[in-house]
């Protein structure tokens, strides 16, 4: 005699929900609503951050897909040039919303594809419906910081964008030299010296161009003043506040090799906000993890995925070598000359892109657990050491 088979079944009611797509523009955006597979999404146009409409059109859709007005309203946007605001202000009209990552969106591989935002709001609207059922690895999502996250992040954004002004500047008053046949090293002096400075023929600067060196060089103070006086307000910040961010940043500084610029940045874009489960998330969102590519007999790799924090890829390689210089009798620093100090130079790109995962792991684990990373030394006076 066969046992019966018992059959559970859930007669709890599932609430249906309002699915929302956003695609966002400079003057217009397109909406898209839904409420599953199979019925026709619809669609329509409102004005940039008009949010009075926003909820209107809300209110609307769910009228026409006979939804109670309780019903739950899941919504989504690509990341962009519209930062996060409108997900705050989503979030406080009790709608569920995604930020997803541009580029883990699928498309078509064709090579003349179509593409407007009408055929864009329907694919997102397609895959936040297949993502909510259960397909987690449609895409990627965007882990939005709050806004205090947020604005920690402009003092050394700011601080990196006049640095790479000031270098700008200096390049072109250079160039500017050197299209007259003249090599002025940039120094303190440089705007006294100017003036005695003699062409190939023995004849001044002309005025034209002298008058433009002055003003180049104008420019360039602004910034290097302004540069000072963001240094100077962070290394305030760094010896006062009490911040749990901050207290991070004075952690990473008491390493060798770890200096003011590494750990402020290493925190405040990283670190103190992004809640890391393990090292796997550390090295992806760095963009330092492999990329293989195999299919059939073909099997080869194509390097590192660059689809993480640009910022904090070029810091690690940069302090993976200032790890070798300040840190080497680490376990780090030793396996990477046994394995790669010997290659050539090829080799030792590869390698240090490898150290500079490893480190990054390393560092993590040190701010979260305290685990001092194998090996490494700490420094004898705080923040006066070199790195």
């Amino acid at each position: 005699m066969k046992p019966e088979t018992t059959r559970t079944i859930n007669d709890t009611p599932q609430p249906q929900y309002l699915y929302m797509a956003i695609e966002l523009s400079n003057e217009k955006w397109k909406l898209g609503f839904s409420i599953g597979f199979g019925q026709a999404p619809r669609l329509r146009d409102l004005d940039a951050r008009d949010l009075a409409g926003l909820v209107k059109e809300i209110h609307m859709a769910k009228e026409r897909f006979g939804l109670p007005e309780s019903a739950p309203v899941l919504s989504c946007y690509e990341a962009g040039r519209d930062g996060f605001w409108l997900h705050h202000y989503l979030q406080t009209q009790g709608v569920a919303n995604l930020v997803v990552d541009s580029a883990s969106i699928e498309v078509n591989r064709r090579k003349r594809r179509a593409k407007t935002d009408r055929m864009d709001v329907g694919k997102l609207l397609t895959m936040l419906m297949r993502y909510h059922h259960g397909e987690k690895k449609v895409w990627s999502i965007v882990h939005v910081p709050s806004p205090e996250d947020e604005d920690q992040r402009q003092l050394h954004r700011d601080l990196m964008a006049l640095k790479a002004e000031q270098t700008h500047h200096i390049n072109r008053m250079k160039g500017l030299l050197a299209s007259q046949g003249v090599a002025l090293p940039f120094q303190k002096d440089f705007l006294s010296r100017l003036e005695t400075v003699r062409l190939w023929d023995g004849s001044p600067l002309p005025s034209a161009l002298h008058a433009r060196m002055k003003r180049e060089y104008e420019r360039y103070r602004l910034v290097k003043q302004q540069i000072n006086q963001l240094e100077l307000e962070r290394e305030q910040v760094v010896c006062t506040s009490t911040a749990p961010a901050v207290e991070q940043v004075r952690q990473l500084l008491r390493l060798k090799g770890i200096g003011m610029n590494s750990a402020w940045v290493y925190v405040m874009e990283f670190f103190s906000w992004r809640g890391f489960h393990n090292r796997r998330e550390v090295g992806c969102l760095a963009g330092l993890t492999p990329t293989p590519y195999q299919s059939g007999e073909s099997n080869r790799e194509q390097g590192i995925s660059k689809a993480g924090n640009r910022r904090i890829r070029a810091m690690a390689i940069e302090i993976a070598w200032a790890w070798l210089r300040f840190q080497p009798d680490s376990q780090l620093s030793r396996w990477y000359q046994e394995r790669f100090a010997q290659g050539g130079s090829r080799a030792r790109r590869i390698g240090i892109v490898a150290l500079a995962r490893r480190l990054l792991v390393d560092l993590w684990q040190y701010l979260e657990k305290g685990a001092l990373p194998e090996g490494a030394c700490l420094k004898s006076s705080g923040l006066s050491d070199p790195g």
